[in-house]
């Protein structure tokens, strides 16, 4: 068997500077994300904890509650595709990462007062900001990434890359899981403006490499058909995509995850706040997390570069999938309080890992507007309009079957679309390899 160590550090010298500065990009922004996760989650919880949430003449549980600021984000989704697409025409690379530092560093400085002594709407705005960020520079890191590497490169660079970003998980979760109860909410969100002025640097030192060494020309041409760049910016990366069933395939993949995903992120908050409460919910979050990063950073170093280069990205794309199968089985058998939690593990230490890697690795053989437009409309659009699905589901079944041991039957569904998204995997894999030869 070929060593894991050889086929992650497989990168040539000339590779190296634009990989590393890209390996702590990816960095920051996700150290950036799991500040922010466990905040805007205890909050929204901790706030509605006791009392509910009522909608019209139903009482709503915490859990619940946040279901429903999930369907909120794919408002906000729709918004970010609309402003990123309209960004995207002028902008690039270095260029893009700065408007979107730039805004999140004001939303900062509002937040570290407005959260002093939150009331419902600065909760609810919180929650939004936290998916919004994950939204928006996730999608401009890899659209960046994407447009400066090749197909080959492309599997010898993400392996490192995409540990720079378990490597933030792993530092972001473990970082709040101690200094939780030392840190204010205010100090937080000024350690994640620090972060924002570096990620800002590295895109400006990353996008110069870029420039004066750009890559080969885009190994897909332009079609003659492609709508143009003064269109309908709500749509044109729609348009794009249901032009290809290429890309068709990745919206399975995609949209297919966000609804296991979403129904096990319920199963897992719903398992949490029905044991626990205070203190101890904010710890067991962070607990939570810190083991899932840990889980994804041993993932990604031993198993994404060697599985992508040796066996092909078909094999990287269905590793998530089985997992959240596994999880979901044993949760259906036994939905107790550390088999619910572990459907975090299952679902986000191979997400952020092994699955973000081969996922984006898609995105290489295609033209520049599908990097940009197609990949921000199925990353927010498309991404929050499966987790509003989900969401129905979620809410439809505990409104009927309101025991908590009902959470287990949500597991059923996962199971179902699971074997679906094998079937999108499997295409989406083939057609990769047809494209990049």
């Amino acid at each position: 068997m070929a060593n894991p160590f050889r086929a992650f550090l497989n990168i040539r010298r000339e590779e190296l500077p634009l990989s590393l500065l890209m390996f702590f990009y990816f960095f920051l922004v996700i150290t950036s994300f799991w500040i922010l996760k466990p905040l805007k989650k205890g909050l929204f919880i901790d706030y509605y904890r006791d009392t509910g949430f009522t909608l019209l003449s139903w009482n709503m549980l915490a859990s619940q509650a946040e279901l429903l600021a999930k369907v909120l984000n794919m408002l906000v989704a729709m918004i970010a595709v609309t402003v990123f697409t309209l960004l995207a025409r002028r902008l690039r690379r270095q260029q893009l990462t700065f408007v979107f530092a730039a805004f999140f560093m004001a939303c900062y400085v509002v937040y570290s007062f407005g959260l002093r002594a939150p009331a419902g709407p600065a909760v609810w705005t919180f929650y939004l900001l936290g998916d919004l960020f994950s939204t928006i520079m996730v999608a401009t890191f890899f659209a960046f990434l994407n447009d400066s590497t090749t197909p080959e490169s492309a599997k010898r660079l993400y392996g490192l890359v995409g540990l720079g970003g378990v490597l933030g998980g792993v530092f972001g979760s473990t970082f709040v899981r101690v200094w939780i109860d030392r840190v204010s909410e205010s100090g937080w969100l000024w350690i994640c403006f620090g972060l924002a002025v570096a990620i800002a640097g590295i895109a400006a030192v990353a996008g110069r490499i870029v420039d004066r060494d750009p890559p080969p020309a885009e190994a897909a041409s332009e079609p003659e058909d492609v709508p143009p760049s003064d269109g309908n910016p709500a749509v044109e990366g729609a348009k794009l995509v249901f032009r290809s069933p290429y890309l068709l395939s990745v919206v399975g993949i995609v949209g297919l995850y966000e609804i296991v995903s979403t129904i096990m992120d319920f199963q897992f908050t719903a398992t949490v706040e029905h044991y626990l409460s205070g203190d101890d919910l904010r710890k067991h979050f962070t607990t939570v997390f810190s083991i899932t990063n840990w889980t994804s950073m041993l993932v990604q170093f031993f198993l994404t570069s060697f599985i992508m280069t040796r066996f092909g990205l078909t094999p990287a794309l269905l590793v998530l999938p089985f997992a959240a199968l596994s999880g979901s089985v044993a949760f259906m058998a036994v939905p107790a309080l550390w088999i619910g939690s572990l459907l975090n593990t299952a679902d986000n230490g191979f997400s952020y890992s092994i699955n973000q890697s081969a996922k984006e690795t898609l995105y290489v053989p295609t033209t520049r507007d599908e990097k940009y437009k197609a990949k921000a409309f199925i990353d927010m659009f498309v991404q929050r309009f499966a987790k509003a699905l989900a969401v129905a589901i979620s809410l439809g079944i505990t409104a009927i079957f309101t025991e908590f041991g009902s959470l287990r039957w949500l597991s059923l569904v996962t199971v179902l679309v699971v074997v679906i998204w094998i079937f999108a995997a499997r295409f989406a894999g083939r057609e990769f390899r047809a494209k990049a030869g």
